[in-house]
């Protein structure tokens, strides 16, 4: 999928309460710019309107079980994890999302 195209990012979480909050307000932020609505769901509840999906690696297999279709982007580190600096660089430049 080219970074152009996402017009809607996920954060799942498990709980919903914790880092991956700021996480979901750093990256409205970081793509306020680039119309991208983020929102902050349980890995559970993925909307179907999603275009991609950031979860912490732990959740990766749950996040591609309740969104098949979707790149689903994960990482270790909440706040400045390579992989979610990539797909912020793939928005922002209209480059192709890695996984």
């Amino acid at each position: 999928m080219n970074g152009k195209d996402v017009k809607k990012l996920v954060v799942a979480c498990d709980a919903g309460m914790g880092s991956s909050v700021m996480l979901a307000s750093q990256l409205r932020r970081e793509l306020k710019k680039h119309s991208v609505e983020v929102e902050h769901t349980p890995v559970n509840s993925i909307p179907a309107d999603a275009d991609v999906v950031v979860c912490h690696a732990g959740l990766g297999a749950r996040a591609k079980a309740g969104a098949p279709d979707k790149p689903i982007v994960t990482f270790q580190v909440f706040i400045g994890d390579p992989a979610v600096t990539r797909l912020v660089k793939a928005i922002k430049d209209g480059s192709e999302i890695s996984a």
